[in-house]
Order: C-alpha cells, then sequence, then structure tokens
C-alpha cells in the first residue's frame, strides 16, 4: 500500500512540474505588443553606440567601417562604451527585418546624452 501510494505521489509531482515548466515557456515566448502602433516590440537602441538589439535572433546590428554588421555580441570596447551602463530605448514603431535604415531618425528621437553634456546644460541655464 505505501509503495502504491509513494509511486501515485511521484508520478503526480513528475507531471505538475513538467506542466509548470511548459506554462512558463509558453508564456515567456509571447512578444510585447505596442496597440498604439500594432507593432511588436522587437528592437532596442542604444543611443551611446548607435547599435540595435533584435529579441527575435538575439543579434546586434551595428556600424564597423562605413557597413552595417550582424553579430551574436558587440565587440569589446566597441566605440569606448559598455552597453550595461547606458541608456537603451525599446522601438515601438518598427518591427521588420531591418531597422538599421532609420539610425539617423532615432539619433534625433533619442540622442545620445553624457553626463557632462548635462553638466554644461544644467551650468549654462545658471
Amino acid at each position: 500500500m505505501k509503495k502504491t501510494l509513494s509511486m501515485i505521489v511521484i508520478v503526480l509531482l513528475c507531471f505538475q512540474s513538467g506542466f509548470a515548466q511548459k506554462a512558463k515557456t509558453e508564456t515567456d515566448s509571447t512578444p510585447l505588443f505596442n496597440p498604439v502602433t500594432n507593432c511588436q516590440l522587437r528592437y532596442y537602441y542604444f543611443p551611446n553606440l548607435e547599435a540595435y538589439f533584435d529579441t527575435f535572433k538575439n543579434i546586434y546590428y551595428y556600424k564597423e567601417n562605413g557597413e552595417w554588421i550582424t553579430a551574436e555580441e558587440i565587440p569589446e570596447g566597441y566605440r569606448g562604451y559598455s552597453i550595461y551602463n547606458k541608456s537603451t530605448v525599446y522601438i515601438t514603431d518598427y518591427d521588420d527585418d531591418y531597422p538599421c535604415q532609420f539610425v539617423e531618425i532615432h539619433k534625433k528621437k533619442y540622442p545620445y546624452i553624457t553626463n557632462e553634456r548635462v553638466k554644461k546644460m544644467a551650468l549654462s541655464k545658471n
């Protein structure tokens, strides 16, 4: 009796943990969506790098020698910046395959402001 009860409990626990894991992955794969622009939120733009990250393909788009490059990682020290300590912007109005065509628009819309520029702007207002 104890063996049968133990087996039932083990089978139920295995089934429950498998179901919980499946439910989690289904939720995680649902893309974010902007209802105003009817676009999926697919790209991050890094103003300090003038680079993009595609969340669907897990690749970066960045310029090297005037050409757009795609890679799984930004090269270490690229343009002297770190992607982790600077600003990141979600692109809400584009979800097709080539965001690089809008870099000039994004540079104007999301300018990169360094701490030095913030200090100079504050000093000039006084």
